[in-house]
Order: structure tokens, then C-alpha cells, then sequence
């Protein structure tokens, strides 16, 4: 059983600490990284890992994540472990992932999905059925990101497309059609 990354390795059972995961500077900023680095790859039909490292490694690459922050003296990467989970979350469980999405997608191919809300549902639905993450939290950045980055309906499809994969992962009955 993977550990909540909140918590600390040696805390109780039940209890989170306060604060930040270990090893991720802003969880809202590693979705946003995770996202950008799997837009990028789907977007040029790459290998989400390759495009990881590229970021990861070359400056010149990184510049498609827009960020401000300069990394400081010795540290190679903004990637912080959380955006690397995400990455290779994603990656590892597409097929079951792309599966549960078009579940829930109100007649709408994968494939035909805007490339933002595409990756969007994919990052959320990886963290709703692989980490230990708040369900409201994953859902509302989700449909944030999705109204910053793509139109103005998607946040509210993104919404529906998430709760009824909420539900479905927490064992509640729901319809097909989302």
C-alpha cells in the first residue's frame, strides 16, 4: 500500500501533517508541470517518459513549462517528485485510465477530445484511482486548470467526466453515460 503524501512515513495511521508533500515544492504547480510535459508529448505523439527527461535535463526544453522559477545553485530541474509521479503514473496506466474516461465521456472518443481536456481527465483520473490525494481537491484542480487552459464548457465537462469516475472508484452506482 503506497503511503498518502501528505503524511510522513512514520505517522499514525489516519493523520496528516501539516504542510507540503515531501519532496514537492507546490502540488498545484507539479499538476501544472505534469500536464504541460503530457500535453507536450501527446500533442507531438512522443513518449511522455522521453519528454520528461528532456525537460528534466535540458534547459532549452524546459522553457515550455513557462516557469518563473530559476533553479537554484546545483539543482539540475525544476521536476520535482510529485510531477515525476505524475508523469510516469500516467504513462504506466493509460490503456486503464483512457478505458474509464470514455467510460464517463458522454459519447465522446478519447481520441476526439481536445488535446487539454484529454490530458486534464487523464492526470485526474491517474491520481483519483492511484493516489491517496483528496477527491474534491484533484477534482477542483482539474476543472481549474481546465477552465484556464482550454474553453469555456470544459471545466464543467471535465467536472462531470471526474465525479463519475469519483463515484465509480468509491464504489457508488453510476450510469454509463456520466
Amino acid at each position: 500500500m503506497t503511503q498518502p503524501h501528505d503524511a510522513p512515513h512514520d505517522a499514525p495511521q489516519g493523520r496528516r501533517r501539516s504542510g507540503r508533500r515531501q519532496g514537492t515544492h507546490d502540488p498545484r504547480r507539479a499538476r501544472e508541470r505534469a500536464l504541460k510535459i503530457l500535453f507536450q508529448a501527446d500533442l507531438r505523439n512522443a513518449d511522455p517518459l522521453e519528454t520528461l527527461e528532456r525537460v528534466t535535463t535540458d534547459a532549452s526544453a524546459r522553457a515550455m513549462l513557462d516557469d518563473l522559477d530559476v533553479p537554484a545553485a546545483g539543482e539540475v530541474s525544476p521536476i520535482d517528485a510529485f510531477t515525476r509521479r505524475l508523469v510516469v503514473g500516467v504513462n504506466e496506466h493509460r490503456v486503464e485510465i483512457d478505458q474509464l474516461i470514455e467510460r464517463f465521456a458522454r459519447r465522446w472518443a478519447i481520441s476526439r477530445m481536445p488535446v487539454v481536456d484529454r490530458t486534464v481527465l487523464r492526470l485526474a483520473t491517474f491520481e483519483l484511482t492511484h493516489e491517496d490525494t483528496s477527491p474534491a481537491v484533484v477534482i477542483n484542480e482539474a476543472v481549474e486548470l481546465a477552465k484556464s487552459l482550454s474553453t469555456d464548457d470544459s471545466g464543467r465537462y471535465v467536472n462531470g467526466v471526474l465525479e463519475s469516475v469519483r463515484r465509480s472508484v468509491a464504489g457508488e452506482d453510476v450510469p454509463a453515460e456520466g
